[in-house]
């Protein structure tokens, strides 16, 4: 009689358990186990995607804007695409991710009434320095970890 593939996958999670449980006892025995590594990759939306990957005072000083005046550093990162940064989106012309940004600061200034857009605008000022902290990892060859 074969085992089914119900009785495998049990069989795997207690197995998973057991080495879980023998890893909270004896730390260095987790580490003679086999692991799998995995990747992770966000998906971003075109909105995101379209943040530019700019130098690192100049990511500051937009989320400098961004946290005072809302949509601000948004704004000035749109002409940074104009000046030839590099964003998540290859696929689409300059102009297009130019207008993507513009519509992104106007969103967060519209609703920073209501004060989403605020927060959305200093979310998308973080984001921005992530982007360029990230660049100048992969600038000097630095493997990254977060």
């Amino acid at each position: 009689m074969e085992p089914s593939h119900k009785d495998a996958e049990t069989a795997a999670a207690a197995a998973a358990a057991a080495a879980a449980a023998a890893a909270a006892v004896d730390p260095r025995a987790a580490s003679s186990s086999s692991g799998v590594v995995v990747q992770v990759r966000e998906k971003k939306g075109p909105l995101r995607a379209a943040i530019p990957y700019m130098p690192f005072p100049v990511a500051v000083i937009c989320l400098f804007l961004n946290t005072f005046v809302p949509g601000l550093g948004t704004f000035v990162s749109a002409f940074a695409v104009l000046c030839g940064a590099r964003t998540d989106l290859p696929d689409r012309h300059v102009c297009c991710v130019f207008w993507l940004n513009i519509a992104a600061a106007l969103i967060q200034t519209l609703t920073a009434i209501v004060m989403v857009g605020w927060i959305m605008s200093i979310f998308w000022g973080m984001d921005m320095v992530i982007l360029a902290i990230s660049q100048g990892y992969k600038e000097q060859g630095i493997p990254q970890q977060l």
